[in-house]
């Protein structure tokens, strides 16, 4: 069925509408960032650099590292532009731009995220890398699609949202688990992480400043909830609409963050550059092997 040029806008030059990537330039290990300026990092590393794109807060690369073929991508902030940036990646890699069909084989991207969180535990401190095993969706964008239980452990949603006292205002929260190659690859040097993907920074993090909150007593509830081995470890703002939308559209990814803020000790450092750029340079040899 050939897709309307309403639903999927195609720039002149043949590239994706926001991202600006074409087919031919996208590789299968996509890296994702939330500021553009983390996309210079890889510039560092990468070599046989192919193309370069900049629109908007989505700044695009694709080189090599030791040889293997690789994206890297910054996305702005929020779940709403990963509902932009994963499904014109899955277009770029699964749709004849010619034709404006479905390629009869489909593609798998590896996609990771590499972001900043805060922890909520007070055994996880500044400086941690927290892998996200399981990424908490609080922000919606999931429950738009068909199916979205099919992707969501809904013994576990039903379990947090009992402890939690969930508002009845709020969206439904899922519960993703990211792809089980990544997971491998990160699983023996990061924190096993359960993270909530929020769909704010100050209320939806429980941050007070002057309006009160919904659930006022959030963080302290999210610190104390398990489920068997689980427990909630940090808060970030896109890897559950990564983990889930990958799940639907039949992609491997996972999100991988370094510890900038302890919620619990109430403690931060804003000089957090290195820490970003060692967790780029572990994320790279880890995604080449």
């Amino acid at each position: 069925m050939r897709i309307a040029e309403s639903e999927l806008i195609i720039n002149a030059d043949g590239s994706a509408f926001h991202i600006h990537l074409r087919p031919e330039e996208l590789a299968d290990r996509i890296f994702l960032v939330g500021d553009q300026d983390r996309v210079d990092f890889f510039k560092e590393y990468l070599t046989d650099i192919e193309c370069e794109h900049s629109s908007r807060e989505f700044h695009a690369l694709t080189g090599r590292y030791k040889g293997v073929r690789m994206t890297a991508l910054s996305t702005g902030i929020g779940t709403d532009n990963i509902d932009i940036v994963m499904t014109e990646l899955d277009a770029l890699a699964n749709v004849d731009f010619a034709t404006r069909e479905a390629k009869p084989e489909h593609r798998s991207l590896k996609i990771l995220r590499i972001g900043t969180s805060g922890s909520i535990q007070p055994d996880i401190p500044l400086g941690a890398n927290i892998f996200s095993h399981y990424s908490v969706g609080c922000d919606g964008l999931l429950n738009w699609y068909a199916d979205r239980d099919s992707i969501s452990d809904p013994l576990m949603e039903q379990a947090f949202k009992r402890h939690v006292r969930w508002n009845r205002h709020l969206p439904d929260p899922y519960f993703v688990k990211a792809g089980a190659d990544i997971i491998r690859r990160f699983e023996d040097c990061t924190v096993k992480g359960m993270t909530i993907s929020a769909s704010g920074f100050y209320g939806p993090q429980g941050r007070v400043i002057r309006v009160p909150l919904a659930m006022p007593d959030m963080v302290r509830d999210f610190e104390s909830f398990r489920y068997g081995d689980w427990r909630i470890t940090n808060f970030e703002m896109e890897g559950s609409a990564i983990a889930g939308l990958a799940r639907h559209m039949g992609h491997e990814a996972g999100t991988v963050c370094c510890v900038i803020a302890n919620r619990h000790l109430k403690n931060t450092d804003t000089d957090y550059k290195p820490m970003i750029r060692g967790l780029v340079e572990l994320s790279l040899e880890r995604m080449a092997a």
